[in-house]
């Protein structure tokens, strides 16, 4: 029997069937967009994820690696394209042509809103829930010719740098190495842990209801990549190499995951329509 791939995987997840009833300010979607890169150090090449340093002049988590993404807006159709959308505002990232003539009329501020044949959407995974208790969907969508990361362009003032990361390095973090990897020197303000490659710590999250939660950080050729990125990139991981595990553990002990946490939580904090907390 054959083995399935990564993006065959990914394309048999499917699309989560949660029903979001919450208003749009709460709701929010990001793009784990993957591309394949060919590489002699791995046989068949790997593949890889685009990944945004958000600007330190932001509000909210300035200087932090981020999925481009953001909360959406009245206009935009659904979650997915609220993920396009935000793709091409902070990096110029083309709208798949039928999103495009679905939904144009909400794109605003667009750097350059071209539209392209080349993304093709592959699933969305559970969504997730912010600190500040936006629920957010991952998008996974595949680009196929890799020639247009070429063309993105940071938008000033919200995105600083634009880079990519092995998707595999997220299930275990010693691919970084195998694939010789550029990496952030040690000891610097990207990189300033013990670790040569992944690093993590428990915490007690006092805004989720004193939650236990493991916050990872894993090094990379530009800011390290944490948090709710990493937690989305670890479930991505998981279902496109399945069966394969992450080389630690993922979870804090007692830690809660998945959609059930979401529901737990807003259902103990809820505010009225239009006071939703900043990202």
């Amino acid at each position: 029997m054959t083995q399935s791939t990564p993006i065959e995987l990914l394309s048999a997840h499917g699309f989560s069937s949660l029903e979001l009833k919450h208003p749009s300010p709460r709701l929010a979607a990001v793009l784990v967009l993957l591309h394949h890169h060919p590489h002699p150090e791995s046989d068949g090449g790997h593949l890889r994820v685009l990944l945004t340093t958000r600007s330190k002049s932001l509000r909210t988590h300035p200087g932090q690696t981020a999925l481009p993404g953001g909360r959406k807006e009245d206009e935009d159709g659904d979650l997915i394209y609220t993920a396009l959308r935000e793709a091409n505002e902070e990096v110029g990232l083309p709208i798949p042509e039928e999103y495009y003539r679905r939904y144009s009329h909400s794109v605003q501020n667009s750097k350059t809103v071209g539209t392209t044949n080349s993304i093709r959407i592959l699933c969305t995974l559970e969504p997730v829930l912010s600190l500040h208790k936006l629920i957010v969907t991952p998008v996974v969508a595949f680009l196929e010719d890799p020639a247009i990361l070429d063309t993105l362009q940071p938008s000033e003032g919200e995105v600083s740098r634009i880079f990519t990361y092995p998707l595999e390095a997220i299930l275990d973090p010693t691919v970084l190495i195998q694939l010789k990897e550029p990496l952030v020197d040690k000891g610097t303000e990207d990189w300033p842990y013990d670790e040569d490659l992944h690093h993590y710590d428990d915490h007690i999250v006092t805004s989720l209801d004193n939650t236990p939660y493991r916050y990872h950080r894993f090094r990379s050729s530009a800011s390290p990549v944490t948090g709710l990125t990493s937690d989305i990139l670890i479930k991505a991981a998981t279902i496109a190499y399945h069966p394969r595990r992450t080389s630690y553990v993922p979870s804090a002990p007692d830690q809660v995951v998945g959609y059930d946490f979401v529901q737990l939580i807003l259902n103990r904090h809820r505010e009225p329509e239009g006071e939703v907390a900043g990202v």
